[in-house]
């Protein structure tokens, strides 16, 4: 699919205005995934905003930062909804458990991708088989494996259309979103954690790093993807 026409269309468009077009376009065939992240949370804001009934989902890898559980269950209350959790299959994690035991995945990039798949790509391709549009918070800016993604994208893997309306957007911009919208955020954002993942993968950064060094930190930067966003 040529996404090129899109893309002239949205560059010039704010957010909510890419955010807008596509609720009103898809209903709820359209959906955030959320990692309760700072970027993933100013679009669960603005979504919410455009329509309470707005589609948003989240992977629990069963491998969470306590402080994630906190911002999930605050943005619930706060929003008045329940955001759709999508597990990892038992049976699959329990057959990674016996290959690799309970932390392989710092032996080799095999391994960290192995566990990636069964606790997230398995699990995000069940929640976009019914979707056609799969919206992100990705920005450019937070690593070397994103500076090339457009606003509008089209994933041949699980044949969506990828909608990133933050692509363009900096940290400065995300933050202050937040606190002129009372958006409730991760409080790991406050130790130094400007990306979260999974609670063994992820650790507090210097000023200075760039903003996924501390992902998968054993790692070389053009590693450091888990497979949910490729280009």
């Amino acid at each position: 699919m040529d996404t090129t026409n899109l893309n002239k269309r949205f560059k010039n468009l704010s957010p909510q205005e890419i955010l807008e077009y596509f609720l009103k376009k898809y209903g709820t065939k359209a959906a955030l995934s959320s990692s309760f992240g700072a970027e993933d949370q100013v679009i669960t804001d603005m979504l919410l905003k455009l329509d309470k009934k707005a589609n948003i989902f989240t992977l629990d890898t069963g491998r969470l930062h306590p402080q994630t559980y906190s911002v999930m269950d605050a943005t619930n209350l706060k929003y008045g909804v329940k955001v759709n959790v999508f597990f990892p299959k038992t049976d699959e994690v329990q057959k990674l458990y016996q290959e690799q035991g309970v932390n392989g995945f710092y032996e080799s990039i095999e391994n960290r991708k192995s566990c990636c798949y069964v606790r997230k790509i398995e699990p995000l391709q069940r929640a976009l088989g019914e979707l056609s549009i799969w919206i992100t918070g990705l920005r450019a800016t937070q690593s070397v494996t994103r500076e090339e993604l457009n606003i509008i994208e089209f994933d041949k893997v699980n044949k969506v259309i990828k909608v990133n309306p933050l692509l363009l957007w900096s940290e400065e911009d995300v933050w202050t979103y937040i606190k002129e919208n009372k958006v409730p955020y991760n409080s790991l954002h406050d130790e130094g954690f400007p990306s979260i993942g999974c609670a063994p993968c992820t650790r507090a950064i210097k000023d200075g790093d760039y903003v996924r060094s501390g992902r998968w930190w054993w790692e070389n930067p053009e590693h450091k993807e888990c497979g949910l966003h490729t280009k």
